[in-house]
């Protein structure tokens, strides 16, 4: 349940200090408004009263330009971290914004825009204000689409694979928070958006306030959750294997494993091989959930996943339609399928796409344009030499079917131009944003897959509990 009294600011920040692993330089990511304003006073109070910490602070703000005030409002922060001698800096959402989805693309801005800056002060986590009131609303929109309980907000996301966002005030209330900064005299902005009813946040806030908000036992499903992950990660290492980089086979003992373990790794896998970023809907885990588990050989198709079960275990593979081409000037990157990434390294406009069905195991095995993705031997659960011997040969030629060929001009890339094009596994589920609580089980993936382990929290205990 959430705590039977929200923790005060003040304790929530020496909680979090105290969890640090030091010296750290921190990026609190802040809008202005009270809750992100609260907690770069808090934090700027706290490490004043503790000079012998090796913590520094920065701040960033991040100009959506969606409203006339916004420039204004970004000066007005910039004022406030100056009168602290805070280091800080303004980015601005720079381009077209979308017609619909706006909430979730900008969301994606601002993240990406605050690890540029994180990155410009050499910071090593940044920090942002969600507040008790965030999860009580995340928990309630999420309970309105699924009976299964949530973790609603995590209080520690890694994005990008490279900086984690931390959230200390998380069980501390909005209302504290102002209390806080009344008591100092320091105003903060009320962006009109949140008071904007098209928004599902502003409704559910207002439903919350009229209604109150329905216990939920958040620290047991954080338990169980973490769990999942470390059972998940543990059922990788014993019952699945990669073959090429492109096929996935879970030996049968894997499937005679616990629903609920099972479940939660078959889920991700298919995100990961379909190159999603989120696991199927509980109405296509449930079938594939009773395929995998029945005993009769067949296949079907999840995900943009086919899932092919025999006697020898189930095979798993990217389907091979609706696989679109990435076209690379020199020296752009970008992302394949929501399964690789790729960096063009040459001097020419690179394309990459599938070789489908005229790709065969000889192609994979000697070069042309589809490298080596699966750096076997890397790995005590993957195969080495001929990745197609003792495989059934028709799930090979699917997987192998769907991996990335890479053409400039008219013609495939010879070996020796084709490795001057990166070429990396990307897991769309984990990747730009991973919850600590899918930590253990992403990290041991991103060893199968050959992958660099993701980076460590930058935490020496979580809730008190030494990691």
């Amino acid at each position: 349940m959430f705590p039977e009294d929200p923790i005060s600011p003040e304790a929530a920040i020496d909680r979090f200090l105290a969890s640090l692993k030091t010296p750290a330089r921190i990026l609190v990511a802040i809008s202005g408004g009270s809750d992100s304003s609260g907690l770069l006073l808090l934090l700027h109070e706290a490490l004043k009263a503790a000079p012998d910490l090796s913590i520094s602070l920065c701040a960033s703000t991040v100009d959506h330009a969606l409203r006339r005030e916004s420039a204004d409002e970004a000066c007005r922060v910039a004022t406030l971290c100056a009168s602290m001698g805070i280091p800080h800096r303004t980015t601005v959402w720079q381009g077209k914004k979308p017609k619909t989805g706006m909430m979730a693309a900008a969301r994606e801005a601002r993240y990406g825009l605050l690890a540029e800056a994180a990155e410009g002060f050499d910071a090593d986590l940044i920090v942002t204000g969600h507040t008790l009131d965030d999860q009580r609303e995340t928990l309630h929109m999420r309970g309105m689409r699924t009976e299964q309980i949530s973790t609603g907000i995590a209080d520690a996301v890694l994005f990008d694979r490279h900086f984690w966002i931390l959230r200390p005030l998380l069980f501390s209330t909005r209302a504290d928070i102002r209390r806080f900064l009344t008591a100092r005299g320091v105003a903060w902005i009320d962006d009109p958006s949140n008071e904007d009813v098209k928004y599902e946040r502003v409704r559910t806030r207002r439903q919350l306030s009229a209604e109150g908000a329905a216990e939920t036992d958040i620290f047991r499903a954080w338990e169980e959750r973490l769990a999942l992950s470390s059972d998940g990660a543990e059922w990788l290492h014993r019952h699945f294997r990669l073959h090429g980089g492109l096929l996935g086979q879970v030996m049968p003992g894997g499937l005679r494993q616990d629903r609920r373990i099972l479940d939660y790794a078959l889920g991700r896998l298919t995100a990961v091989f379909g190159g999603q970023p989120f696991v199927p809907g509980r109405k296509q885990m449930e079938r594939l959930l009773a395929f995998t588990t029945g005993g009769k050989p067949g296949r079907m198709t999840v995900g943009r996943v086919v899932f092919d079960l025999r006697r020898d275990g189930l095979y798993l593979a990217r389907e091979s339609r609706g696989i679109l081409p990435l076209v690379l000037r020199p020296g752009e990157a970008g992302v394949w399928d929501g399964r690789f990434e790729a960096k063009n390294r040459l001097a020419a406009t690179i394309e990459i796409t599938t070789q489908a069905g005229a790709v065969n195991e000889a192609t994979m095995r000697k070069g042309s344009s589809a490298p080596d993705l699966g750096s076997p031997g890397s790995d005590d659960k993957q195969d080495t030499g001929d990745r197609s011997q003792g495989l059934p040969k028709a799930a090979w030629k699917r997987a192998a079917a769907s991996g990335p060929a890479i053409s400039a001009g008219q013609g495939l890339l010879l070996p020796e131009s084709a490795q001057s094009v990166d070429l990396t596994p990307h897991f769309a589920a984990f990747d730009r944003f991973l919850t600590r609580f899918d930590f253990t089980f992403a990290d041991r993936l991103s060893a199968v897959f050959s992958r660099a382990p993701y980076a460590e929290p930058p935490l020496r205990s979580i809730d008190g509990k030494t990691i």
